[in-house]
């Protein structure tokens, strides 16, 4: 299969079971983008269904220089009526007064049968992860993900390895940045 053009239509995942998708999820590689830590590391996402069964709770986290870096939002169907895994996700910013809120997509474009590999894009093809829901995944696998994202048009050679730690470390294992400063540091590209 020929790889897509940027700005051609991606293929995503038709009828995800919203449901099996919740939980932890491991940051396995991504493309380095402004709003996490250069250095970041053990880097995951867990997601929770709210009550209202539509809307997704989530918190992502980070550590950098042995801290616990983290921000929540929520992540909701783009067309609550398409069958397409087309969601948007919602943060507020800055993290220690989120008064500004900053919507992103969040696409996914692969998941195995089993719910425990995803690959996670974006229309514009400038963010890229692949999840895992343990900390490693194994090379095949890996690889695969790899083409699935070609095949979408994604150049893979900006992909970065997430250093992950097994076992991983709990939320409250570690002192949390409470002041925001990876925030203001990635601003900066740092």
């Amino acid at each position: 299969m020929a790889a897509k053009k940027s700005g051609s239509e991606m293929g995503v995942v038709l009828g995800l079971d919203v449901a099996r998708y919740m939980g932890r999820w491991y940051e396995i590689a991504s493309f380095p983008n402004f709003f996490q830590p250069r250095d970041g590391r053990d880097t995951r996402a867990t997601y929770e269904l709210m009550e209202d069964g539509a809307t997704v709770h989530v918190l992502n986290e980070t550590w950098s220089k042995g801290k616990r870096d983290f921000i929540e939002g929520t992540a909701y169907k783009a067309d609550p009526v398409s069958e397409e895994a087309k969601l948007k996700v919602k943060f507020y910013v800055p993290p220690f007064l989120p008064i500004i809120p900053v919507v992103g997509d969040y696409w996914v474009l692969y998941v195995d049968d089993d719910y425990q590999y995803a690959l996670v894009g974006e229309p514009r093809r400038k963010s890229l992860w692949i999840l895992c829901r343990k900390t490693h995944i194994e090379e095949e696998v890996y690889n695969q993900l790899l083409e699935k994202a070609k095949e979408e048009g994604y150049d893979v050679a900006k992909l970065h390895k997430t250093p992950q730690s097994d076992p991983p470390p709990e939320s409250d294992a570690a002192p949390t940045d409470s002041k925001g400063t990876w925030w203001f540091k990635s601003l900066f590209g740092k």
